[in-house]
């Protein structure tokens, strides 16, 4: 049984509207442990309100992130870095919450489990699928530095964080008095709590990953929400402020940080061969195999 906590935090600061766009509704939000989900409600300087689920899936210790814009006629929303395994138990949830699901977007192509995208947009007509161009993966759109997700009256806003895999993105919460504050930034594997991902696979480079924590994630506000793609001891959200402190990785100097990595010895992992060319494809690669 899953047991929900609730937190409501206001916020105030001007938007300007920026060109890129990409139009969807609804917002939620929400951290957990193994075995709980906790929701966080968010007002805006206006009534705009971010309803966010955080949710896990074992087999992966993968984090799925439920945003909607709650106050929005239509309750617009989006699913971060939904896995295949859990894809039925996300839509239930959208389904229980009365919100309009838009898109299914990912951080990057992962490597550890199959995305649930694909799988997404055989349940739901009319979801859009979102990866990076940079990833060379298949979706209906592909971001790039600096575009804006809009859901309703809110938005993610992408950055490029390179170095775990070529094609990584982090998406940050929209800067406004009419956005939720604190920001929260939905890292990927770029950055983890007391972490990063790996950099040995995937067109992986911990030169690019140290540049594109320090330039685009350390730079947000500190405190800024980090929530990342996995979590392996339990924990299940952190600040910019305190991994700028505590990660044992990253407040190294650059030479100290490469040399960590390239030491790491880490396994090769289980699920790549699999993983990797089914997200090329939005994660429909045994349905197109299957209609072949």
């Amino acid at each position: 049984m899953l047991r929900l906590r609730c937190l409501l935090l206001t916020s105030c600061n001007p938007l300007p509207f920026n060109r890129q766009f990409l139009h969807s509704p609804i917002v939620s939000c929400s951290s957990s442990v193994r075995s709980k989900m906790q929701s966080i409600n968010y007002t805006t300087g206006s009534s705009t309100k971010l309803l966010f689920r955080q949710l896990f899936e074992k087999e992966s210790s993968t984090y799925t992130y439920l945003l909607a814009d709650a106050s929005h006629p239509d309750k617009p929303a989006l699913l971060v870095d939904p896995v295949d395994r859990t894809v039925d138990r996300d839509l239930s949830l959208v389904n229980d919450l009365g919100l309009k699901l838009v898109y299914a977007i990912n951080t990057h192509v992962h490597a550890d489990h199959v995305t649930g995208s694909g799988l997404i947009k055989t349940k739901v007509p009319g979801v859009k699928s979102i990866i990076s161009k940079a990833s060379k993966a298949s979706a209906d759109i592909l971001v790039e530095a600096g575009d804006k997700i809009q859901f309703g009256d809110l938005y993610l806003e992408v950055r490029a964080t390179p170095g775990h895999t070529v094609g990584c993105v982090t998406y940050v919460t929209g800067d406004g008095s009419d956005q939720p504050q604190p920001r929260m930034a939905f890292t990927g594997d770029a950055l983890l709590i007391r972490g990063c991902g790996r950099t040995d696979f995937q067109g992986g480079s911990s030169e690019q990953l140290y540049e594109s924590v320090h330039s685009q994630i350390f730079t947000l506000p500190k405190d800024t929400f980090i929530y990342p793609a996995h979590d392996y001891k339990g924990f299940t959200v952190s600040t910019v402020g305190e991994e700028m402190l505590y990660n044992p990785r990253l407040t190294k100097d650059e030479e100290t940080f490469k040399s960590i990595m390239e030491n790491l010895k880490l396994s090769y992992p289980k699920m790549i061969d699999v993983a990797v060319p089914a997200n090329m494809v939005c994660g429909l690669q045994d349905l197109e195999t299957k209609a072949a």
